[in-house]
């Protein structure tokens, strides 16, 4: 899906250049900044309606016009007048041939930023690879866990059992005991007291 443009403006050279992009990154990157303008205060994005129309008739296309004038945004403006006329007379060829060096070609313009959206394409789909991978391996490890719960509840009811059991047999057990002892007190009580008669 392609993701919204918005235009964006700075100041390069002898130029403010305005341009449609679907980021700061985008435009940074198509601009040729070696630095975030943006954070720097030197780049916005625009709010200006004509400005933005012109950008988003072109897309992708940086649009150029004199520093610090108000002339529309083009593709190919004119020099700047005021650097023209400042500066010395007999070099007025050199002054005009530097800013044509920074004009880029409207295909690599382009190119940079469909390579942009592919590199965010393949990024999205590794990340979401990843986190399937992920998500995988927290489900395998969460059903280790529940099955090792389950192992160890069936273990603990299998105890509680056996030693109820247990502790049962010992009630029997005990009062079994207590019950041949009541008898032999009284056995050896009858026995005694014949053995006492006899004695006599």
């Amino acid at each position: 899906m392609t993701r919204k443009l918005k235009t964006y403006q700075t100041s390069l050279g002898f130029y403010d250049l305005a341009i449609a992009a679907p980021s700061m990154k985008a435009a940074l990157e198509v601009w040729g900044a070696g630095s975030n303008l943006f954070h720097q205060g030197v780049a916005k994005e625009s709010s200006d309606p004509e400005v933005i129309a012109a950008t988003m008739l072109k897309p992708g296309v940086v649009l150029r016009r004199p520093v610090g004038s108000d002339a529309p945004f083009s593709e190919h403006p004119d020099l700047p007048t005021q650097l023209a006329d400042d500066g010395p007379r007999h070099r007025p060829k050199k002054t005009a041939a530097r800013p044509k060096e920074r004009v880029l070609p409207n295909t690599d313009e382009a190119a940079r930023i469909i390579a942009f959206e592919k590199e965010q394409r393949l990024r999205e789909n590794q990340r979401r690879q990843e986190e399937a991978v992920r998500k995988k391996q927290r489900e395998r490890r969460d059903h280790e866990i529940a099955k090792a719960q389950a192992a160890l509840e069936k273990a603990r009811r299998e105890h509680d059992e056996r030693v109820a059991k247990i502790e049962a047999e010992r009630d029997t057990l005990e009062r079994k005991l207590q019950a041949e002892n009541a008898r032999w007190a009284k056995q050896k009580d009858k026995l005694e007291r014949a053995l006492g008669r006899a004695s006599e």
